[in-house]
């Protein structure tokens, strides 16, 4: 595995490294003791599962607030994503921000975005299948969210969004002098 830092402190995206032979393929596609200068040793307790059939839809943005604050470690198994992180720590020198990264099933890749940050993204082809890694377990009385087309983060989604849930518009919008965006 290799891993590299992305612009949002403390989130990177991992590249799983293959082998391949005439059999096919292998790759490592997490280890603990590799990831452990990004998440503390934290332990994955929760692995969950989604799949989107329509390219274009979105998904998010999504976190968890303190106790339950988490951290994922987001990969796509099936299809294509522009998966986002949007860094809410306040005191963070880079809070607001966001930043993009497109995964793949042919990449391997995956993105590890740490506790304080909103996630989502936006599928760019049909039927993309995600497994998020997290290291808390859900707590409905924590989860929070920001809408993904918020006017203070500017993120530029590169498809017409074909798919939003109702609860996801619903979340509130993003400002950096509201106390209820912010972790």
């Amino acid at each position: 595995m290799r891993i590299e830092s992305l612009p949002l402190a403390g989130a990177a995206v991992v590249h799983a490294e293959p082998r391949e032979d005439a059999r096919g393929r292998f790759a490592r596609l997490f280890c603990q003791e590799e990831l452990r200068e990004l998440n503390g040793g934290r332990a994955i307790q929760q692995v969950n599962l989604s799949l989107t059939r329509q390219a274009g839809a979105i998904r998010g943005l999504h976190f968890q607030r303190a106790p339950k604050a988490e951290d994922k470690a987001v990969r796509c198994l099936r299809g294509r994503v522009l998966d986002v992180l949007v860094d809410l720590r306040r005191g963070s020198v880079t809070f607001g921000q966001w930043c993009g990264v497109e995964l793949s099933a042919a990449t391997m890749n995956m993105v590890y975005i740490p506790r304080g940050f909103a996630h989502g993204f936006q599928t760019l082809e049909p039927d993309c299948e995600m497994l998020y890694l997290h290291t808390e377990f859900y707590s409905p009385e924590h989860e929070g969210g920001i809408r993904f087309d918020s006017p203070g983060l500017g993120i530029r989604w590169p498809l017409p969004i074909s798919g939003i849930s109702p609860r996801d518009q619903a979340l509130p919008v993003f400002r950096t002098n509201c106390e209820g965006t912010a972790l």
